[in-house]
């Protein structure tokens, strides 16, 4: 049983390491492959083209928390998404940072600095302020609890309407009662058949006038154009966007040089390559040992 490495040489390095320690077997790059079916496990972004070249595979592992770009696995092939409280925590202090410094103006206060102006404007209080949070899992709940703890009121959203205590929670049916009492929207959800494209224009027209986004989910979840719209319309006042669509943006997309939108490239969260190794190596013994492994999605439901 061997694990395939598809990643980066500078991951790889760390990798070895790793796996050096164990004893485990890691094969990088296909070209290394010496015996097919001998590979067990695969850790990729991409997984190869040809995977059936691998008839022993079990389990295909991400090597990030997103998994939306494997496509559909062979019958029988399990799959995992890293798992890592560097990741959480990374993704909770980029969500929490763009939640004060929309909540605080920063949108306007940048554009004025750029153009040298000084001018105050006034603000609203935490506990007048509504976040709404789709995305109620690893990171909407720790993120949920710091927004309240700072002092704002915090309602969440997820498809089953699963409840989480502390704050209310609304299910599919319920969308438009979480929408129309949201003031600063976090976007925490994974791309599946149901997000992608999940905010349109009919979306941002049942969020209350002056409304602000924060979005950390997937690129593919937000129509561009729609969010422009909304933004000229007034529906939006500002946006902190972590993924956009496409990703990256071309140069002279209207995204750019929209003073009231923040741009950050995809860097909410970066993987410990110690972590994710050691997140590898748990997927491989879970899988050896007949246990449910670590991270592992349901392809169906994309999470």
């Amino acid at each position: 049983m061997a694990l395939l490495y598809l990643s980066t040489p500078k991951r790889a390095a760390v990798w070895q390491k790793v796996f050096a320690d164990v004893g485990e077997e890691m094969v990088i790059g296909e070209d290394a492959v010496k015996d097919p079916a001998a590979i067990t496990h695969i850790a990729c972004w991409y997984p190869p083209v040809d995977i059936a070249r691998y008839p022993n595979l079990r389990v295909v592992i991400s090597v990030g928390a997103g998994v939306d770009q494997i496509p559909a696995l062979p019958g029988g092939v399990q799959l995992s998404r890293t798992v890592s409280s560097q990741i959480d925590r990374m993704v909770r202090e980029w969500v929490v940072m763009a939640t004060l410094m929309l909540h605080r103006g920063m949108a306007t206060y940048i554009d004025q600095a750029a153009r040298q102006v000084w001018q105050a404007h006034a603000g609203t209080a935490m506990r007048e302020t509504t976040v709404g949070i789709m995305g109620t899992g690893r990171v909407g709940l720790p993120v949920a609890r710091t927004l309240i703890d700072l002092g704002f009121n915090v309602c969440g959203w997820n498809r089953s309407g699963r409840p989480v205590e502390g704050m209310p929670v609304y299910g599919e049916r319920d969308l438009d009662r979480f929408l129309g009492q949201t003031n600063l929207l976090i976007c925490l959800l994974p791309l599946t058949d149901q997000t992608r494209g999940l905010m349109s224009s009919t979306f941002f027209e049942k969020l209350p006038i002056r409304s602000r986004l924060v979005h950390a989910g997937r690129g593919a979840q937000l129509d561009m154009d729609a969010l422009h719209a909304a933004l000229q319309e007034g529906r939006i006042e500002s946006a902190m966007l972590d993924v956009t669509n496409p990703e990256p943006l071309p140069q002279g997309h209207w995204a750019w040089s929209d003073p009231r939108v923040i741009i950050t490239p995809h860097i909410g969260s970066v993987t410990d390559y110690e972590e994710g190794a050691r997140h590898v190596l748990a997927v491989i013994k879970a899988d050896r040992d007949g246990c449910e492994i670590p991270g592992r999605v349901d392809q169906n439901l994309g999470y």
